[in-house]
């Protein structure tokens, strides 16, 4: 019995040193989690049982099992390493070949697809062509597309107006506005109060200027301003100036009028669309709605607050980014962004009961149960950090410290053999 005893020592101090010696082999691996040899007690089998007075005859190797703490995140210059910090795994596809892991580190193929550096599919929700997130799982690809342009629907400006101004009085000249703001002349600053600009688009995503003249009316009117524009300064819509709306203020400065939806809005009218000429090849008249809820008339001086339009030029991707939530976010050179996707990560009940496969991966067994697949962040699943990386779980000193306990244990289990040997050597000798 001892050779059997020490024997199965010496085979479980050696497969210890296998463990030990893989995780620190695997200490600078991504991802890596280390794992820990745990041993079982063995008896003879007895059908009457042994009672108090059975001895053991070793020991034997129970499992081998893997350790799914958080590792260290290190950051890198790569956009597309992704590190998890807290549960889950990411989902690959090897040609629908579903497997796991935790290295994020990734990168783009020839088709634009993110893969691993075996060339294996990350996979996760795809995105439509208008950048939403729809419930397919599949490969993300990034649409690298030009992004089309959007003609100007509605510009919103929200100013205060001085209320210290007074109504201009410029003298009226040939082709100004009779009517409204009858002094007006878009070339001559003494005929309006103030003005701010901004650039409108067309249906090609052309870039026009679209400059606001804001003219106080004179007494009994002393709240009420008129709103005129003109477009790239008359060149391209023949010199017309257009009659936006006139802003009605109550005595302590908040708009009253106009009153459409919400305060402020002024709908589309053919006084304000902008017709373009044939020749420009675009969509005319151009429809234009303005929105100017937040404007005030204190006495303060002249600002904008805030000025925008909906419209924007064609953009190519200059670049893109991963949030916390696995969207992946297309930037544009026209400022726009697009999501491209979503990453998907997948979580286990028993994540030791993952088949481990190489490489860095796992596979689902019945001893893991079935993955359950979500956006980061959502249910048990950890975050994302971009352009970060997760080091191994090996903690180097420990191993060290584990390597001289399990050699220490090797070397007794021989001793054990060896006095067994002159045990018996002395029987052998007895006459």
């Amino acid at each position: 019995m001892g050779f059997q005893t020490g024997l199965s020592g010496l085979n479980a101090s050696s497969k210890n040193l296998d463990v030990i010696g893989h995780n620190v082999a695997n200490s600078a691996t991504v991802g890596f989690k280390a794992s820990q040899a745990q041993f079982a007690d063995v008896f003879a089998a007895s059908l009457s049982g042994g009672g108090g007075a059975q001895v053991g005859i070793g020991t034997r190797l129970a499992s081998v099992a893997q350790q799914f703490t958080q590792g260290n995140i290190s950051a890198t210059n790569n956009p597309l390493d992704m590190a998890i910090n807290g549960r889950g795994f990411f989902r690959l596809s090897d040609n629908g070949a579903i497997s796991y892991t935790r290295n994020g580190q990734f990168q783009l193929d020839k088709d634009n697809n993110i893969v691993t550096s075996s060339g294996i599919n990350l996979t996760g929700y795809q995105a439509d062509s208008a950048g939403t997130v729809t419930g397919a799982l599949g490969n993300i690809q990034l649409n690298t597309a030009d992004i089309d342009p959007s003609i100007t629907n509605t510009i919103s400006i929200g100013a205060n107006l001085d209320s210290r101004m007074t109504a201009p009085t410029a003298p009226l000249v040939a082709g100004t506005l009779t009517g409204v703001a009858p002094n007006f002349n878009a070339p001559n600053p003494a005929s309006y109060n103030s003005s701010t600009s901004l650039s409108v688009y067309d249906s090609l995503g052309n870039s026009h200027i679209a400059t606001f003249y804001f003219v106080k009316a004179p007494a009994p009117a002393a709240n009420t301003w008129d709103v005129l524009m003109t477009v790239d300064n008359g060149v391209n819509d023949g010199g017309e100036i257009r009659t936006v709306t006139s802003l009605v203020f109550d005595a302590t400065g908040k708009l009253t009028a106009p009153l459409g939806p919400p305060l402020g809005y002024v709908p589309s009218a053919a006084t304000n669309d902008i017709a373009w000429p044939a020749a420009m090849g675009v969509t005319t008249p151009q429809l234009l709605n303005y929105d100017f809820a937040g404007s005030t008339q204190f006495g303060s001086s002249f600002g904008v607050n805030a000025l925008s339009q909906d419209g924007f030029t064609s953009g190519r991707m200059a670049g893109f980014s991963i949030g916390s939530d696995g969207t992946v976010q297309g930037r544009y050179t026209n400022g726009q962004t697009r999501t491209l996707g979503q990453v998907a990560l997948a979580n286990f009940a028993n994540p030791q009961g993952l088949q481990q496969m190489g490489d860095n991966q796992w596979t689902e067994s019945s001893s893991s149960g079935a993955a359950v697949v979500g956006a980061p962040g959502t249910a048990s699943l950890g975050v994302l950090q971009a352009s970060s990386t997760e080091d191994s779980n090996t903690d180097l000193t420990a191993e060290l410290v584990n390597m001289i306990v399990a050699q220490r244990a090797y070397q007794a289990n021989a001793q054990t053999i060896k006095t067994q040997d002159a045990i018996q050597q002395t029987l052998m000798n007895l006459r």
